[in-house]
């Protein structure tokens, strides 16, 4: 079981259900809004790995970086660039020990996707 839950804010519901959801593969858990059109604060996971998004304003800003730590680093790559995201270097090792991406949505969170090198 995850315990700790990263929470991202997000500014466009649409924008960026269609990108965590179509384009990175993550499913929607369950989404919380205090009334119909009010911001809302939601769970999406992906093979184990669980986030939080959230329109409220007072919860955190725009601009985090989550590092999502997976078997496979490589195939989230393939997968990711042939949905079309846009990734700016493929998998690169790096010297401390991490294989990874980096993705970027639309409001400037920051997700490294990373496999340890020495597993």
């Amino acid at each position: 079981m995850q315990n700790v839950y990263p929470t991202l804010r997000i500014t466009d519901y649409e924008t960026s259900r269609s990108f965590y959801v179509d384009k990175l593969g993550f499913w929607i858990d369950w989404e919380h809004r205090f009334e119909p059109h009010f911001p809302v604060f939601m769970q999406i996971t992906r093979e184990g790995l669980s986030l939080y998004l959230s329109q409220h304003q007072g919860d955190c800003q725009v601009g985090g970086l989550v590092y999502l730590y997976v078997p496979n680093v490589d195939s989230w790559y393939h997968e990711m660039t042939h949905k079309g995201v846009q990734i700016d270097a493929p998998p690169t090792d790096q010297p401390w020990g991490d294989r990874d991406i980096r993705v970027v949505d639309s409001d400037g969170n920051q997700l490294n996707i990373c496999t340890r090198l020495n597993s």
